[in-house]
């Protein structure tokens, strides 16, 4: 079983951050009612004025905003399917698992395009909430090892704070240069591992440029 990150691993970006993007140009009041509160939250989340999850639960709140979600999560996959990487299509299996800190709702109807499971953050849409912890860093393997996955043999992540989980796997990967170039995962020297260890017990992710 090889296991994936999504957004910017197989996917070229962030399709959270692209999905919002589309709903608010289709709803224009959202630029009222959603983008002041979110650019907010993102400014107090990088002064360290709020932790993360809060600032994604505000990221994630235009989900509750939009009465047509299931059109328009299909429209924005209608479009932007072909932003799979290629490298992935080539080497897809069957029991190849998709695991995101996105939004279920978001990831679950691509996976189902693509014909392999997936794991990812439980939002609901309804109340604004999530229902579950983020399906981050050491979630990510808290995931695996609860759900009794057999072993990862090839693990995929273009964020070195998916390292809980590269290092459950036989073999892991870094991928970079919007989802188009795949390398070794890399050996991290002590301040490198500090920095990265700093990282996930906040909530950033850490990307190698």
């Amino acid at each position: 079983m090889n296991v994936y990150d999504f957004d910017g691993t197989i996917f070229k970006s962030n399709s959270t951050v692209g999905f919002a993007l589309w709903c608010i140009l289709r709803h224009p009041k959202l630029w009222f009612t959603y983008c002041p509160g979110v650019l907010l939250a993102l400014i107090q989340s990088k002064t360290g004025k709020i932790p993360e999850h809060k600032m994604l639960r505000k990221l994630f709140s235009f989900l509750t905003m939009i009465d047509d979600f299931e059109i328009q999560i299909e429209r924005y996959w209608d479009k932007h399917e072909g932003d799979i990487a290629a490298w992935y299509l080539a080497q897809k299996r069957e029991d190849d698992l998709i695991i995101s800190a996105s939004p279920d709702c978001i990831i679950a109807p691509i996976a189902k395009r693509l014909g392999v499971r997936y794991a990812a953050t439980e939002y609901d849409r309804e109340y604004g909430v999530f229902l579950n912890n983020l399906m981050y860093a050491k979630e990510k393997a808290h995931y695996i090892f609860d759900h009794g996955f057999p072993m990862i043999e090839g693990f995929y992540s273009d964020s070195l704070s998916d390292a809980p989980l590269a290092l459950c796997a036989e073999k892991a990967y870094l991928v970079t240069k919007r989802a188009t170039t795949v390398t070794d995962w890399p050996d991290m020297d002590a301040q490198t591992a500090k920095k990265v260890k700093r990282k996930i017990n906040t909530g950033w992710n850490v990307h190698l440029k």
